[in-house]
């Protein structure tokens, strides 16, 4: 393991204060994150050490660290390169020292950075530097510029004349300029703040689908300009068909730089204005353009990625339906729908397939075939996923409920992005080898029902199709942002240590791939596990990976009631002394956990965070951070786009986020765009203030168009009801089985 870079008293203070954390709170973190602790571990149990700081807030120190780590390694490197060319003065190394941002310390060390041969190189070779430092020192000397330009005039050296000597100490004080730190980071911000991002169609550009027009000749400030455009921008560049550029007026640049060089009036300032505006055109310009090009693509990346988080992050922790037994339902018409039966654990049952559609139109066979299934295997709900057919095998099901009195059971329509790609996945081929991909597909979906999580990180999350534009954006900060995501989100809702994937357990805290695997093959091999104790037992679980994962593992009916709480088993000593001192054991505290109320805190031998958090645990143990689930009702009259007519009022799901709007599921196989000029009556900022990925909104039909499959959606209208609660992390009462079936089933009844 590389040495860990230490972080200078200076630059832990400026961490402190950009994140708003306290010091003591900021240096613990570290310590532990040094020792191999991960984020959701001390983010839960080890908030008296931090000072109970959040996981958003100890994942930002994480990142500042690796910056900071970085950045530090990247000063050592200058330093000794600098040094050795025996240019590393005191001031310099100061500044170099003094450096906060990884820009910053490339723009001091610019000038002394190996470079390839250029104009100002060769005129130094010339002997033309002293020239180059009368222009840039402006001193006035005893003899006139003529008269001191006659002494450089050397044809062996090339210098024929006195003003190819003058040229060439200008390219010389061209390239001073250049490599200024201080003018750069003027220019930088200048141009951030005054430039304007052209765009305009590239000559003889083939655009056939229309997708880039409005960027065709486009302007908008580069400050103002949002990540979703300047994304738009950048694809329609990439595709040819766009070309862009920053402009800056040239002579606001120029101005700029003088007020920087110029120090008093002689006969060299015209000279030195000439090498001003050499260093703008020829050196600055370009190069300050393509920064800034780069911090706009790495803004609109950050902005990109965190609205594919938070969409991730709701689709993730979707109310689940709980442990059922569910028929996933693949649509389709021609090839038929193929059929999947799933047990309460998710365990795989049975496969089929029924043609209820043309050209078979075998409605009777596809009855008996579902009544079958249903009866042998006890089947509480249907899953059927939204892809083609999925509106019309929805009303055939519903017809199957009506027809053979089903009341009890209920059916639901499930998102099914990236089950083909799961279907033919490495995981899919591991967990069901001798299945076919339509089979997997079907049993994907019936999965997603019951539990949204467990299935959903099988998946390459850029496959679920919440992000915005998440091809384009930098994949490897996208891969390790949405990994993070479903960390938090595993973590949050805890995992049974007895029925989980080894592609769900990977995620809990402290747990590899590897890890993950073998915890599987021991339970495989020694049946279930009976308490997390056990769990030392697994090859390559020591004592830190015990101490990371334990607290988010579950053990329903184990050796220790305990087990199936979030209560970390080294706590296990204070929920024991709780008991003593109600005088009760400790499986009464959990069945009544009115005692609680009773406890004296300030007796306990654990800190204030710690015991409240134990305390609220007792009171709901085991408890699902998720909400309720709940199904919308599609109309039975809006199957196609065709059906759609402006005023319409629909219900929906919310599919997916974006910076300009949200899109919705109305149940005619193509998502609608409610702008976000049109989510609300109030202004709003983001549209991520008022929808959430999961959230059944109501919506009116604005426009449909069939040739561009564009619906355009307003959730604006006064007479609309307030929207479902999308799912949130606050935990709340679970309803028992028995009461959540009867609520779907009277929904769907109510349809």
């Amino acid at each position: 393991m590389p040495e860990l870079q230490p972080l200078t008293p200076e630059l832990l203070l400026h961490i402190a204060k950009i994140l708003q954390v306290p010091m003591k709170g900021l240096i613990a973190t570290i310590e532990l994150l040094d020792e191999g602790s991960t984020v959701p571990f001390i983010a839960r149990y080890r908030k008296e050490v931090t000072g109970n700081l959040d996981e958003v807030q100890i994942r930002a120190i994480e990142e500042k660290l690796l910056y900071y780590r970085e950045l530090v390694s990247r000063r050592e490197t200058i330093l000794a390169s600098i040094a050795e060319q025996g240019k590393l003065t005191d001031e310099l190394r100061t500044r170099i020292e003094q450096a906060l941002e990884k820009s910053e310390l490339e723009d001091l060390y610019l000038p002394y950075k190996p470079k390839r041969r250029t104009k100002a190189m060769i005129a130094r070779e010339k002997g033309l530097q002293p020239l180059a430092d009368y222009l840039w020192n402006q001193e006035t000397a005893p003899d006139p510029l003529e008269t001191f330009l006659a002494t450089f005039v050397d044809p062996e050296k090339g210098v024929a004349t006195a003003e190819e000597a003058l040229e060439g100490a200008r390219h010389i004080v061209a390239e001073t300029v250049s490599e200024s730190a201080d003018i750069r980071q003027l220019l930088r911000r200048v141009m951030f703040d005054e430039g304007v991002i052209v765009s305009k169609k590239a000559s003889d550009a083939i655009d056939e689908e229309q997708k880039f027009t409005m960027y065709y000749d486009y302007r908008e400030p580069v400050k103002q300009i949002p990540s979703h455009r300047m994304l738009a921008i950048r694809r329609g560049e990439t595709a040819g068909v766009l070309y862009f550029v920053i402009e800056l007026e040239p002579q606001r640049a120029v101005e700029l730089i003088k007020g920087k060089v110029h120090k008093q009036a002689g006969d060299w300032t015209p000279h030195l204005n000439l090498a001003i505006e050499d260093a703008w055109k020829r050196l600055l310009n370009t190069s300050i353009t393509s920064e800034i090009r780069l911090e706009l693509k790495q803004r609109a990346d950050t902005d990109a990625i965190a609205v594919f988080r938070d969409n991730l992050q709701n689709v993730l922790l979707a109310p689940p339906a709980g442990q059922l037994a569910v028929l996933g339902i693949d649509p389709g018409i021609r090839t038929g729908c193929k059929i999947a039966v799933v047990d309460d654990t998710g365990k795989f049952l049975a496969h089929d397939v029924i043609y209820p559609f043309q050209p078979k139109n075998d409605t009777a066979g596809a009855e008996r075939i579902l009544k079958s299934l249903i009866e042998r295997h006890n089947v509480r709900a249907i899953a059927i996923g939204n892809g083609t057919a999925s509106r019309e095998t929805d009303t055939f099901v519903r017809d199957f409920f009506r027809k053979e009195n089903l009341s009890a059971l209920f059916s639901v329509t499930v998102n099914e992005s990236g089950a083909s790609i799961y279907s033919a996945s490495d995981i899919a081929r591991q967990e069901f080898p001798d299945l076919d991909l339509t089979v997997r597909g079907a049993i994907s979906i019936a999965r997603r029902l019951q539990d949204p999580l467990a299935e959903l990180v099988k998946l390459d999350p850029k496959s679920i199709g919440v992000g915005q534009y998440q091809h384009d954006v930098d994949q490897n900060q996208l891969g390790k942002s949405l990994t993070t995501v479903i960390e938090s989100c595993v973590n949050r809702v805890g995992v049974d240590l007895n029925t989980a994937s080894w592609a769900l357990l990977r995620y809990v805290a402290g747990i590899n791939e590897r890890t993950a695997l073998k915890i599987v093959e021991f339970r495989n091999e020694h049946g279930r596990f009976r308490s997390r104790v056990q769990l030392n037992a697994v090859p390559g679980i020591g004592p830190k990976t015990f101490e990371q994962a334990a607290g988010f593992l579950r053990i329903r009916n184990g050796e220790n009631p305990l087990d199936m709480s979030a209560v970390h088993p080294e706590s296990y000593p204070v929920v024991e002394q709780i008991a003593r001192t109600l005088s009760v054991p400790v499986t009464q505290l959990l069945a009544e956990p009115a005692l609680l109320n009773k406890v004296d805190k300030s007796t306990l031998s654990a800190g204030v965070y710690t015991v409240n958090d134990i305390l609220e645990e007792l009171r709901k143990p085991g408890r699902d951070p998720r909400e309720r689930f709940l199904a919308p009702a599609f109309k039975d009259n809006v199957k196609e786009i065709a059906d759609l007519q402006p005023g319409m009022l629909l219900e929906g799901v919310v599919t997916n986020v974006t910076k300009f709007g949200a899109f919705v599921d109305v149940g005619v196989h193509q998502d609608g765009l409610v702008h976000i000029s049109e989510l609300s009556n109030r202004y709003i900022k983001e549209p991520s203030d008022v929808v959430k990925v999961g959230q059944i909104v109501q919506v009116h039909v604005l426009s449909a168009d069939m040739k561009t499959k564009r619906i355009a959606l307003s959730m604006k209208t006064k007479e609309l009801k307030e929207p479902k609660k999308a799912a949130s992390p606050v935990p709340k009462a679970q309803p028992s089985m028995d009461d959540k079936l009867a609520a779907l089933a009277n929904r769907w009844k109510s349809r």
